[in-house]
Formats: structure tokens, C-alpha cells, sequence
């Protein structure tokens, strides 16, 4: 072997494998203390992109969740308003009943007027409820995305409670004054079709219920496919920190006894 001075490749080649092992240990201790293996793009280039899609997807789940959950409490809204047009239809049948009961008197049928008239005025305040500003009750149909890329979605009915299609349009029309301007089959009508569109709303809510939580698995399988690009495995990580700590301390020792090689030729220069 060779005795020189002015080069020294055991040096040479110790400091760089350690200089290799320190950008290791410093990757690794980056990976532990962000808790992402891509710390920087060029870790994995091609993981990250696609990362970046599984999130961002899943950030759209969540808010399409979000989106349909607030519809669900404009439908259970809706549904409240109907429950209570119910009673109310009921209660105006059991008047009418009593209201064709012969043996009552002109000041009794007045007085079941006066209470008819009272459930007309809250019929007709129960048709111009608002959700949010928005009318519970009207002819535009709503749209809800049920997917988080928006191509499927799900139609809320236009129910229009005022209207006369429905009957409770015939019964709160300015024509009627009195238990005497309706008939039961008008009651019993009205009453069908508030009956109808409850039960095409349960139907709603059961659907965007089901698409709810088609979202919330599919969120969670996006977030699982996107930790297991970009998070760490921090027992596996821990395992290659100690390998390269313990290079750069056997690098820095070997470098450091590399350095002392030229000491031979001195000595050499010396005797």
C-alpha cells in the first residue's frame, strides 16, 4: 500500500458514506417528527399526486355528508309541518261532525266556526313555513349530491301544501268563511294528501340516509388508501433511525481514523 500526503481516499470515501448516513438519519428523523414518510415531493413524486387525489376526495365526501345531513333537517322540518297540518285536518273533521249534529243550535254552530276559522289561519301559516329562509313548502324540486364527485344525486319533491291539487287550498280559500262551505270529503281529501306526501318524505330521508353512510365508508377507505401512502410506520421508522445513527457514529469514528492515516507519513519523514 501506498504512503502519501496530499491525498487521502480512506478520508475521502469515509466522509462520504458519512455524509450519505447523516441525510438518511436527518430524512428519517423528518419522517418521525411529521409523521409523513413524503416529507419532501422527492421522496415518492407519484405517491404524493396520488395522495393528494385520495384526500382531496375524501374532504369531498365529508362535505357532501355534511350537505346531505342539512337536507335531511330541512325534510324533518317539512315533516313537522305536515305532522302538525294533520292534526289540524283532523280536528277540523271532528268539527264538521259535530257541526252536522241536528240537535245543535245557530249559537253552538257559531261557535264551531269561530274555532274553524282560528285552524284556517294556522293551516295557512303552516303552508309558509321557512328552513333557512327557504320555503319548506312550494312548486321548485331540490337537488342533493350523493356522491362525492357530484354525478349522482337525489331529487326532493316540490310539495305545494297551499295549493288546491292538495285540498288544503280548498279549505283555506277566502271563499271559506265557515264549517258550512266544506264538506268531509273535502277534509278527508286534504287529509290523504298530507298523509301521502309524509310518506314520500320518510321515503327521502330513508334514501339520503342510506347515501350518507355509503359516504362515510367510502371517506374512510379514501383516508385509509391515502395514510398508507404518505403516513409512517413509526415502529418501522424507529428501526432505521437507530441504523443510520449508529452509521453516522461508526462514520464519524472512521473518518476521524482515516484523518490520522497521514500521521504514518510523518513518522516516516521523522525517523
Amino acid at each position: 500500500m501506498s504512503v502519501v500526503i496530499n491525498t487521502n481516499s480512506a478520508a475521502s470515501i469515509a466522509s462520504n458514506n458519512l455524509a450519505a448516513s447523516n441525510n438518511m438519519l436527518q430524512k428519517s428523523l423528518n419522517r418521525l417528527s411529521s409523521g409523513s414518510k413524503i416529507v419532501s415531493p422527492a421522496d415518492d413524486a407519484g405517491g404524493l399526486a396520488v395522495s393528494m387525489k385520495l384526500t382531496a376526495a375524501a374532504r369531498r365526501s365529508g362535505a357532501a355528508s355534511i350537505n346531505i345531513s342539512n337536507t335531511v333537517s330541512f325534510l324533518q322540518t317539512q315533516d313537522g309541518v305536515l305532522k302538525v297540518a294533520g292534526k289540524v285536518l283532523e280536528r277540523m273533521g271532528e268539527l264538521k261532525t259535530l257541526y252536522t249534529d241536528p240537535t245543535k243550535n245557530a249559537s253552538d254552530l257559531a261557535n264551531y266556526d269561530k274555532e274553524f276559522t282560528a285552524l284556517q289561519s294556522q293551516l295557512t301559516a303552516l303552508t309558509t313555513e321557512k328552513f333557512n329562509s327557504n320555503s319548506v313548502f312550494g312548486t321548485t324540486a331540490l337537488s342533493v349530491a350523493v356522491s362525492e364527485d357530484g354525478t349522482n344525486t337525489t331529487t326532493i319533491a316540490a310539495r305545494d301544501l297551499s295549493s288546491t291539487a292538495t285540498g288544503v287550498g280548498v279549505l283555506v280559500a277566502s271563499s271559506v268563511t265557515d264549517l258550512g262551505d266544506v264538506t268531509l270529503s273535502d277534509l278527508t281529501t286534504a287529509l290523504q294528501n298530507v298523509s301521502t306526501f309524509r310518506a314520500e318524505n320518510g321515503a327521502e330521508q330513508s334514501r339520503l340516509g342510506f347515501a350518507q353512510e355509503l359516504l362515510t365508508v367510502n371517506k374512510a377507505n379514501l383516508e385509509a388508501a391515502s395514510s398508507r401512502i404518505v403516513d409512517v410506520d413509526v415502529a418501522e421508522e424507529s428501526t432505521q433511525l437507530a441504523r443510520w445513527n449508529t452509521l453516522v457514529q461508526a462514520g464519524t469514528a472512521m473518518l476521524s481514523q482515516a484523518n490520522q492515516s497521514a500521521q504514518t507519513a510523518l513518522r516516516l519523514l521523522q525517523s
